[in-house]
């Protein structure tokens, strides 16, 4: 299974962690970019479409501002990456001109993939960019978001583009060989767990929340990550970015790092962008019959189901729909304004319109909007 997925990917995201290319004490490492490219490049030869998610903007300015620590407050955050963002592209550029390999710099935030306009103009602009031979490299632009508009950390920035792109694979490169049974920096004991058919509460126990000075997650958003590639279709293959030359020798049947399988059951990409790319603006909490008639029938979320609203929407966002103990059980995009869904929840459909003076609609949530999670 491993090595189908692999010699069948045509179309790759490689994410590099920012301890691959940067560091505290002497910021960016030009030599280690050197032999990333020297990698991604050969990589793009045999034939793959490939583009690079990179991490180590904020950590290379850090160094330039002259600052002792990582920076706490988001304009610091904002200063650090305008600096050193455009030291890391030149740095990329450099490399990869010397192999005779065309780059592109595109900086994305959460907004542009969560407006359906900007997602699909973004998808075109990378499919062009693929089509003239170019490698995109591809960071958050971290000088103009905000918390309400950050991916969070570009593992699952990484995750996200894989869906813009239909990536086959998404390779996230680390200074870790993969995930283990055990933290192998402190146990000793700890073996390299080679493929993740599924991941379950204990593989997400497993990954722990270990976070380093130039890293903004850990193992833990890397199966954050993989999880989200998972349930649009796609592999995942986290992988040590030290050794020279491993990247490509993977796809010829190297055995290395571990690979997360994707799900059975595909996710259409309308759902998909749903469930992991847009944000929640509030929070349904339903009875017991309309999460069994969700989950279990398939059916549209109807008024009469929900018990509580919270949070301020409009019709149309994206909203989380929790049980009675407040657990996620799915999401989708509400027909009504939580104005109004405060005051027709509980109610049958004949009765909205007396409450409301119209009604467009039967359904909360219509199933087409709707995912399970």
């Amino acid at each position: 299974m491993r090595d189908r997925l692999l010699k069948d990917a045509t179309r790759v995201i490689v994410k590099i962690g920012s301890s691959l290319v940067a560091s505290k004490g002497i910021g960016l490492r030009p030599e280690r970019i050197e032999q990333l490219a020297a990698d991604i490049a050969a990589l793009k030869k045999s034939g793959r479409d490939v583009l690079v998610v990179s991490s180590g903007a904020i950590v290379s300015g850090i160094r330039k501002l002259g600052l002792t620590a990582y920076p706490k407050n988001l304009p610091e955050k904002q200063a650090a990456a305008a600096v050193g963002q455009s030291r890391l592209m030149w740095a990329y550029e450099k490399a990869f001109e010397a192999l005779g390999q065309k780059v592109a710099q595109v900086l994305l935030t959460q907004q542009d993939l969560a407006d359906r306009k900007r997602f699909m103009n973004a998808r075109n602009t990378l499919t062009a960019l693929l089509e003239f031979g170019v490698i995109p490299i591809i960071n958050e632009n971290d000088t103009v978001a905000v918390e309400e508009i950050r991916f969070g950390d570009n593992d699952n920035l990484a995750a996200l583009v894989a869906h813009l792109i239909d990536a086959d694979l998404l390779v996230i490169l680390s200074d870790v060989a993969g995930l283990y049974t055990e933290d192998p920096r402190t146990n000793n004991q700890a073996t390299l767990i080679p493929v993740v058919a599924d991941i379950t509460k204990d593989i997400e126990r497993r990954a722990g929340a270990t976070q380093s000075f130039e890293g903004t997650g850990g193992m833990a958003t890397k199966i954050q990550a993989a999880k989200k590639v998972a349930e649009y279709g796609g592999a995942t293959l986290i992988l040590s970015g030290e050794p020279s030359g491993l990247l490509p020798s993977i796809f010829d049947g190297a055995e290395a790092g571990t690979i997360f399988l994707p799900k059975g059951k595909r996710l259409t990409s309308r759902k998909h962008w749903i469930a992991f790319t847009l944000k929640a603006k509030g929070q349904l909490t339903l009875d017991d019959g309309a999460i069994d008639a969700l989950v279990k029938r398939g059916k549209s979320l109807l008024p009469s189901g929900i018990t509580a609203v919270s949070g301020e929407f409009n019709a149309c966002d994206a909203v989380a729909c929790v049980d009675r103990h407040k657990k996620e059980v799915a999401k989708g995009l509400v027909n009504f304004s939580s104005d109004a869904l405060k005051r027709i929840k509980g109610m049958k459909t004949a009765e909205i319109q007396k409450v409301l003076g119209t009604q467009e609609y039967d359904e909360a949530i219509h199933r087409d909007n709707l995912v399970i999670l």
